[in-house]
């Protein structure tokens, strides 16, 4: 246990310490766990949850097709001929990026969303700070809404085996995509607050060019066929169908667009773009946290855990919640959720509940923590990048006027809905 407990420990300073060399930390993590003989280096493969790596992979390249087609700023402009002002165009951005981002990484939404509010500002000669954190702010809160909102949900659902339709309704009961949601209405009335005194008119004189219809098309399926696909149990690749679904669409639109283009070029664009520095690290924090199961670590927190909250369930949760919010504000989430779901799995059993609660909690706290600090999600670093190159300089108090209510109010919101509807679940 001790020989793992260190090699652990190390990798978690490491990958706080320097987080540009965060993957390289994960796989030599990893690496000494095999070499050290905590995990047998013929248990690694297994070790790897390659439903969540496919799911990743296969998302990502699809949507990098999505971006290049046009069609998200297409509809971003469609959106904004129906807004009456400023305010409610930042708010109307906000809430589309947020929704966009159920489906799609929240640092591509960003990408897409981002140079529309820029393009607004600019013409309405307003600064553009605030708008570009709303925008990065709202992606970060509803990527736990579905299974293949963000890194995160697909790591729970791959972990607690949740379908698509489970994030939505699980076990006769609303699940977390709802707590999301009410928490996403209430930080509208948040930014109303924020942006009420913006009333100079707005209008998109031009729509953006679609140059295919194709990669939203295929998008769409996606999501239809993880939704069919949650009814029916498939012997054999049961345990990695989401995946196969993800990387049976992505290469079937990657081979429709080389053809269509009659080139390479999509190809290269795909594997340009791929985030190869998350799947790397993410199959090196599996490997580790297997390794830290079978040397008992896992147990031992959750006992240390249980011992904290003195076997009160309510207790638990809201400790669980508030302290993954403050943890996610200055660490990723993404080795941070990795990690603690099996502590959250060992507690409940510990205690004697159903998990879900525990799980939905991690999720809500994890993810929306990200929103307290300029540098606690991605999706908020890519929005401080894109100001920069435009010249802008994003201080903490310019973040944290938007950052602190946003966060608080739909964490809030979250925190007493789970706790209301699945509290009591045996």
């Amino acid at each position: 246990m001790i020989k793992a407990l260190v090699v652990f420990v190390l990798m978690y300073i490491g990958m706080l310490a320097f987080s540009k060399w965060r993957v390289y930390f994960a796989v030599a993590g990893a690496a000494f766990m095999i070499i050290l003989g905590v995990l047998p280096v013929t248990s690694a493969p297994a070790a790897i949850n390659w439903n969540v790596i496919m799911m990743i992979a296969g998302t990502m390249g699809l949507v990098t097709l999505f971006i290049e087609s046009g069609m998200p700023a297409r509809l971003a402009d469609l959106m904004l001929k129906k807004v009456p002002n400023v305010c409610w165009a930042i708010i109307a951005l906000s809430v589309f990026s947020g929704v966009v981002s159920a489906f799609v990484d929240n640092v591509a939404t960003v990408l897409m969303v981002a140079p529309v509010g820029l393009a607004i500002c600019k013409k309405l000669k307003i600064n553009p700070i605030p708008v570009i954190i709303s925008i990065a702010v709202s992606s970060n809160l509803q990527g736990a809404a579905t299974l293949v909102g963000d890194t995160t949900s697909i790591l729970l659902g791959g972990y607690a085996g949740m379908s698509f339709i489970d994030f939505i309704w699980w076990l006769g009961r609303p699940s977390i995509f709802w707590a999301v949601e009410l928490g996403a209405a209430g930080t509208v009335v948040i930014l109303y607050f924020i942006f009420k005194k913006e009333k100079a008119p707005v209008e998109s004189e031009r729509l953006t060019p679609v140059t295919d219809y194709i990669p939203g098309i295929m998008l769409s399926l996606v999501v239809l066929f993880l939704i069919i696909a949650s009814f029916f149990e498939i012997p054999v690749i049961d345990d990695y169908k989401n995946g196969l679904i993800c990387m049976a669409m992505f290469l079937i639109e990657l081979c429709r667009n080389c053809i269509k283009n009659k080139s390479a070029s999509p190809l290269k664009l795909v594997a340009k773009e791929m985030d190869y520095q998350t799947i790397a690290m993410l199959c090196g924090l599996f490997i580790v946290i297997a390794s830290i199961t079978e040397a008992g670590i896992i147990d031992a927190i959750a006992t240390w855990f249980a011992g904290i909250g003195g076997g009160n369930v309510f207790l638990l949760y809201t400790i669980i919640v508030f302290g993954s919010v403050i943890i996610s504000a200055f660490v990723d989430n993404i080795p941070y959720v990795a990690a603690m779901l099996p502590v959250v799995q060992s507690l409940a059993a510990q205690i004697g509940i159903n998990p879900i609660v525990l799980y939905f909690g991690l999720l809500t706290g994890a993810t929306l923590g990200g929103n307290l600090t300029p540098f606690g999600a991605s999706a908020n670093v890519t929005g401080i990048g894109i100001l920069r190159k435009e010249g802008y300089t994003v201080k903490n108090s310019d973040f944290f006027k938007i950052g602190l209510p946003f966060t608080m109010t739909a964490v809030i919101i979250g925190y007493a809905f789970t706790w209301i509807v699945w509290s009591g679940l045996k």
